[in-house]
């Protein structure tokens, strides 16, 4: 075991956990050990050693928390419903809510042995992988948004209605809640969001959080074998599902997960209109009349999840070593959102 599982180990009963492991029917060989895994920044994960199949343990972070954040409840409930559908998630197979086994909450689900892509210029592929695995992600958040949720059971997933206004209200709440300090931006993005939201109401399952680095790809084929982090997940808007995952074409590459001002022709990525236009061909929605609103939206929430992860690096219960440096880059997308948020507005005049 590393150092760090070593560091880590005595808070959880590894006991307790043998004897729950047991008791749902998967077998423990040996003495548990638990290797902490990297790249999320919410909801610490852990590689399950001495089980008699590859697992993974995901739970709650400690400490104070803000309300309705790191929701592994959640998580296991949507990936338990979803396992039979074209999006392809982890088998899961037991949530506990026991704090004497772990300190939070916490699930245990299938170890996926893939490919994770940070990079979304994906550097070392193909020209012709690279527009592959473009095409399998939009073929995936298509699949997802085609989905009905009564056909799962998630028919109560989300509140019906007013998806935007209360998505706005809840990101308000949380950068609230987490600032440290204080950022125009966010400040006009707060009173311009609620005055913008278009009439349009949709309902499907959305992820929340679907990006290049919260999927697995099968080591050879440019094919998921498996969508992750479903925290966010809940019952609202595809386009403004989609819109999230189509950021990185506004993003700066230097900045943060983003290609913007790359060659992406020469990349062999599509141009973010014709990824639009593949999704609509496959859910049949029309050409996004208000997209610049779903990016100044989308910009300003993951604003306010950064800045929630700077809090939490601050008050010492980060998941991530990298939780400050991503919580600088708050501000400079804030400003991003507010700069398409004009000019959505000069396009109506």
């Amino acid at each position: 075991m590393s150092q760090a599982s070593r560091a880590l180990a005595p808070v959880f009963n590894l006991d307790a956990l043998a004897s729950l492991m047991t008791a749902h029917g998967l077998g423990v060989t040996k003495a548990l050990q638990l290797e902490p895994l990297t790249g999320g920044q919410s909801n610490p994960a852990y590689r399950v050693h001495g089980a008699n199949l590859p697992l993974v343990l995901r739970k709650k972070p400690p400490g104070a928390l803000l309300p309705s954040a790191h929701a592994v409840d959640r998580e296991f409930r949507i990936m338990k419903a979803l396992r039979n559908t074209e999006v392809a998630v982890p088998e899961v197979y037991v949530y506990s809510n026991d704090v004497t086994i772990t300190g939070t909450p916490f699930y245990l689900m299938a170890y996926l042995d893939g490919r994770v892509f940070v990079d979304q210029s994906l550097p070392g592929i193909s020209r012709t992988e690279r527009a592959a695995i473009y095409n399998e992600m939009n073929r995936v958040i298509a699949a997802l948004h085609r989905i009905d949720p009564a056909t799962v059971g998630l028919s109560d997933y989300g509140r019906a209605g007013n998806y935007f206004a209360r998505q706005i209200a809840r990101w308000t709440r949380q950068y609230q809640d987490s600032r440290l300090e204080d950022i125009k931006a966010m400040d006009a993005l707060i009173a311009w969001l609620p005055e913008r939201i278009p009439a349009d109401e949709q309902s499907t399952i959305v992820h929340g959080d679907y990006r290049l680095d919260n999927l697995v790809f099968d080591h050879v084929e440019p094919r998921i074998i498996g969508v992750l982090d479903w925290e966010l997940s809940t019952l609202g808007h595809p386009l403004a599902d989609f819109s999230y995952h189509c950021m990185s074409w506004r993003i700066p590459a230097d900045l943060w997960r983003g290609i913007g001002g790359l060659n992406l022709k020469e990349l062999g990525i599509p141009e973010e209109t014709d990824y639009i236009r593949r999704y609509g061909e496959a859910t049949g929605a029309l050409a996004p009349e208000h997209w610049d609103f779903y990016m100044a939206y989308n910009l300003f929430r993951v604003a306010a999840i950064l800045q929630g992860v700077a809090k939490r690096a601050s008050d010492g219960n980060a998941a991530a070593a990298n939780a400050t440096d991503m919580g600088r880059k708050a501000r400079p997308l804030a400003e991003l959102g507010w700069t398409i948020a004009q000019g959505y507005d000069a396009s109506k005049k």
